[in-house]
């Protein structure tokens, strides 16, 4: 562990009380916390030492390090300078070759038991896992054994957590998920790529209270993945009234229409993207006009393919016959009042004003 607080950290950072303050209730939001923990995540941030991270890659595409590199809350500095003692990253760590594998060795010997370990990508197994090596060694005997002597194993991205796009059909060189190498607790961050902000979360509870958060039966934090998609989507409105895009750059695409009929799979994934979203809490990928793809699902590249077309019977939900009979209720009220309109209207020529006259 690092010998300086995190709080200390963020001092020296040119952090004021307010701003760390601000960020203990952020956390506990993001948490589902309530605001009588915010004193608790405060005390535990101004005592305790910075967990040491080690950050292994496997098979992937960096996407999950790119989002942390992006985070604005906390800023990257704040995440790996301050929160954490981010001692091991293959991607942006100073030393290479050797002095970065001796630089592994040594946490892994002279840290056992006391560094989180963090595991981006898939880890293949056919043919005893020879198609991914980092510095002469199998990614999957490396993630064994810094899995072994970690206090905390936290997955990833879909790809270190189910297996992601290296493990779809047909899945050539056998990836797994790290908790099919590891076995025991490993908090699945999921996602294409996960969102910082509740990896920081998973941090700061692990760091106040010394223990991980509660998770669901795929090993999701509760807190991010608790929650279905469909139900806090700024569209939902728009599915309830039998309102649907149905191409791209139609009127009801423009005017932010539900995309059910799109494709979205936001009825079967469980997320908290319209909440936290992204870039700094603009917006994500629903409210900016695509649909969700089920990232945070697992096998979500086979299951929810293809991504583009309504997907039919998705278990576990029982909203399609609904959105078929809300769009065909709508439809069928609307068509009835236009009928009811026209009638109305003939009954009525001849003993109203003109149609010059009502400005039609």
């Amino acid at each position: 562990m690092s010998e300086e607080s995190i709080y200390e950290s963020l001092l020296r950072k040119g952090v004021s009380r307010r701003d760390f303050l601000k960020f203990c209730s952020t956390s506990a939001m993001i948490l589902g916390l309530s605001s009588s923990t915010v004193p608790k995540i405060a005390e535990a941030l101004e005592k305790k030492e910075r967990p040491s991270v080690v950050w292994l890659h496997f098979s992937e595409c960096t996407g999950d390090s790119e989002s942390v590199l992006r985070a604005s809350k906390p800023s990257i500095a704040q995440v790996i300078l301050d929160i954490v003692s981010l001692e091991y990253h293959e991607t942006i760590m100073a030393p290479s070759g050797h002095a970065a594998e001796k630089s592994l060795k040594d946490i892994i010997t002279k840290k056992k038991g006391k560094y989180i370990a963090v595991y981006e990508g898939a880890v293949p197994t056919a043919d005893g896992g020879v198609y991914c090596f980092i510095g002469g060694h199998k990614a999957i005997d490396i993630c064994k054994e810094v899995g072994s002597g970690a206090m905390a194993n936290i997955a990833v991205g879909n790809c270190a957590c189910f297996g992601g796009i290296p493990a779809a059909n047909p899945n050539p060189t056998k990836c797994v998920g790290i908790k099919d190498i590891l076995g025991g607790t490993v908090v699945n961050l999921a996602g294409c790529p996960m969102n910082a902000e509740n990896f920081t979360a998973v941090v700061v509870h692990f760091v106040t209270f010394g223990t991980l958060p509660a998770l669901d039966k795929h090993g999701r934090p509760l807190f991010a993945y608790g929650k279905c998609i469909h139900n806090n989507c700024e569209r939902r409105p728009h599915f309830d009234q039998g309102q649907f895009v149905r191409q791209w750059g139609d009127m009801g695409h423009r005017l932010g229409w539900c995309l059910y009929e799109m494709g979205c799979k936001g009825p079967m994934a469980y997320q908290n993207c319209p909440t936290i979203r992204w870039n700094e809490g603009t917006s994500w990928p629903v409210q900016a006009g695509h649909p969700c793809i089920a990232c945070a699902s697992p096998n979500n590249w086979d299951d929810a393919y293809p991504f583009y077309k309504r997907m039919e019977g998705v278990p576990g939900v029982g909203w399609q016959a609904n959105a078929d009979k809300v769009g065909l209720g709508i439809a069928a009220a609307t068509a009835a009042a236009v009928a009811a309109h026209g009638i109305i209207r003939a009954a009525t020529r001849g003993k109203g004003p003109s149609d010059k006259e009502e400005g039609h």
